[in-house]
C-alpha cells in the first residue's frame, strides 16, 4: 500500500476513535503526517458529538498533521479527496459533496469528515462507508456495496484518498483557497436549490447560493443573503 512521499502509516486493529489515537499521539511528540488505518473504532464520533457508526470494511482513518494557517480550509480539499475516492470505486454514481463536510453518492451520505485541533497538531478523521452503512439516520446514508460497486479494501481506499488528498492540499497550498472553492462549487448542489440550515439557535430556510471566499454558506432568503459559519443543511 503507497503513501505519499513523506507520509506515514499507521494500521491499528481495534480503536476507540482514530481522531482520539491521532491527539494522544500528538500529546505525546508526533507531528506527522501520519495516517491512522483502524479496522473497527469502538468510539467513533461525528460532527457535534454525534456518534459514527462504522461496519466491519468500510473505511475508517485520521490524518495527522501539524495545522497550517486557515486550516478549516482543508475540510473542502478533504471532501474533493473523499469524493475523488468515491468516483474513482463508482464511477456511474452521482457523486457530490454538502456543506461543511459531507459527501454523498446518488444522494445519500457515504462519508462524513471531522477536524479537531489542539496547540499545534490537527486530526482529519474521515469515515467512508465501503461495505456497509447505518440505516435509520437523519440524512440517508449509502455505502459503494449499496450502489452495486464490490467494495474495496479500507486499504486500497485508503491508498487512494491519500493520493487525492496530496493533491488537493498541493492546490490549496499554491493557489489558495479559490482553486479550492472552484472545485468544491462544481461537485455542490446547484446555485438557488432549496436548503435548511439548522444553526445552534434557530433553523433557516432559503436557497443554496454557494460558498464564500472563507468557506461559509450563502443562504439567500427573504432578507437577502446570509453567510453561515456553522450549522447542519439539509437538501
Amino acid at each position: 500500500m503507497g503513501m505519499p512521499h513523506g507520509v506515514g502509516l499507521l494500521r491499528l486493529g481495534e480503536i476507540d476513535s482514530t481522531n482520539e489515537e491521532a491527539r494522544r499521539r500528538a500529546e505525546a511528540g508526533e507531528r506527522g503526517p501520519l495516517w491512522i488505518l483502524a479496522q473497527r473504532q469502538t468510539a467513533g464520533r461525528g460532527r457535534r458529538g454525534a456518534v459514527w457508526q462504522a461496519q466491519a470494511g468500510n473505511l475508517t482513518a485520521t490524518l495527522l498533521l501539524a495545522p497550517p494557517g486557515n486550516f478549516a480550509q482543508l475540510s473542502f480539499a478533504v471532501a474533493l479527496a473523499v469524493a475523488d475516492l468515491a468516483q474513482h470505486f463508482a464511477p456511474q454514481a452521482r457523486i457530490a459533496v454538502k456543506w461543511p463536510n459531507d459527501v454523498l453518492a446518488d444522494g445519500s451520505k457515504l462519508a462524513g469528515i471531522l477536524l479537531e485541533a489542539g496547540p499545534d497538531w490537527l486530526a482529519i478523521g474521515i469515515g467512508v462507508n465501503l461495505a456497509g452503512h447505518p440505516g435509520g439516520t437523519e440524512f440517508p446514508a449509502t455505502s459503494l456495496a449499496a450502489l452495486g460497486v464490490s467494495p474495496p479494501a479500507p486499504d486500497a481506499a485508503l491508498s487512494v484518498l491519500a493520493a487525492r488528498f496530496a493533491h488537493w492540499y498541493d492546490r490549496w497550498m499554491g493557489n489558495g483557497f479559490e482553486d479550492l472553492r472552484a472545485a468544491w462549487l462544481a461537485r455542490a448542489p446547484q446555485r438557488g436549490a432549496p436548503i435548511r440550515a439548522r444553526l445552534p439557535h434557530e433553523t433557516r430556510h432559503g436557497l443554496f447560493e454557494g460558498i464564500d471566499a472563507s468557506g461559509a454558506l450563502l443562504l439567500r432568503d427573504a432578507s437577502g443573503v446570509r453567510a453561515i459559519a456553522a450549522g447542519e443543511v439539509f437538501f
